[in-house]
């Protein structure tokens, strides 16, 4: 349920930031619980986010169940609630500010495109990082001015990373449960992450540029998140830095797991927090499924 802004609150401030694409399910009840056990901790904010950029798939009745599952939860946030949607002006500031730095090119590679590329004899096997496969850079010669209505905007990270003149980029990490070092070079950057896409053909920004654009607009000083999103963190990072946006710290949390070990998604309906409401959980029963009778770290 919404709250007023608590007079005399800390600076700290984090957030829960779901799509409406689906049932909130386990998973998002413990990210919402941690972060909003840590703003508690902190004497801070506890803020709310709808990322609903993704507009084919967005739905009301998955928003109107966000808010009913949280306030079954027991959370409270301020409002008013920011919608994603409602901040295209903002995403497409950001956006121009880039390609004025000359950073952006247009790329009309499909998934098939990039999938047919890497498959080519080359040496070394195709590269993961966040976004899949790491793009091989087909498009990159691309002027900016060339991008027709179907294309997608790519980050050159090389020409990114030499712009602002660093070896490595790094972020503070809150005692999060990755062990991974908190940084990365140049190099690996742009072998391991490479040149990703920051507007969609079809929703005209992305979730690496939305993001960070948002948290700085809504003082988020403590990203609260899944470890599954830790590399994504060095995009964000340089992102930042680019654009001149404050550095935020980072907590990245353990993944809720099926009993095969599988991250859950939002089609196990089984597991959404919707179904247990139907067949007669407490919030303290998911307390209890989530092992968050203590403080989690």
């Amino acid at each position: 349920m919404p709250s007023p802004r608590p007079e005399g609150a800390s600076a700290y401030a984090t957030r829960f930031a779901p799509s409406p694409t689906g049932l909130l399910h386990l998973g998002h009840a413990y990210s919402a619980l941690v972060a909003a056990e840590r703003a508690r901790a902190h004497g801070g904010r506890f803020l709310l986010r709808i990322e609903d950029i993704d507009t084919p798939r967005c739905r009301p009745e998955y928003e109107a169940a966000i808010y009913e599952d949280l306030a079954w939860l027991g959370l409270e946030w301020e409002e008013p609630v920011m919608r994603q949607s409602d901040r295209r002006a903002a995403h497409d500031a950001a956006l121009k500010r880039l390609g004025e730095m000359g950073l952006l090119y247009p790329c009309r590679c499909t998934r098939g495109d990039i999938r047919a590329a890497l498959s080519a004899p080359q040496e070394g096997a195709p590269v993961i990082g966040p976004d899949g496969l790491v793009y091989p850079g087909t498009c990159r010669g691309r002027a900016l001015e060339e991008a027709g209505a179907g294309d997608a905007l790519r980050l050159d990270m090389a020409r990114a990373l030499e712009r602002l003149g660093r070896a490595r980029i790094a972020f503070t990490e809150t005692g999060g449960v990755v062990k991974e070092p908190s940084e990365m070079s140049a190099a690996q950057i742009i072998e391991g992450i490479g040149d990703v896409v920051l507007a969609r053909r079809d929703i005209g920004t992305s979730y690496h540029l939305s993001v960070v654009v948002d948290d700085a607009a809504q003082g988020i000083t403590e990203v609260v998140r899944g470890a599954d999103l830790f590399a994504a963190t060095f995009i964000h990072r340089l992102l930042q830095e680019l654009l001149g946006l404050p550095e935020p710290a980072y907590h990245h949390h353990r993944l809720i797991r099926d009993e095969a070990g599988r991250r859950l998604a939002k089609r196990d309906d089984a597991r959404a927090i919707r179904r247990y409401r139907e067949e007669g959980s407490t919030p303290e029963d998911i307390h209890r499924m989530l092992g968050l009778e203590a403080a989690d770290s």
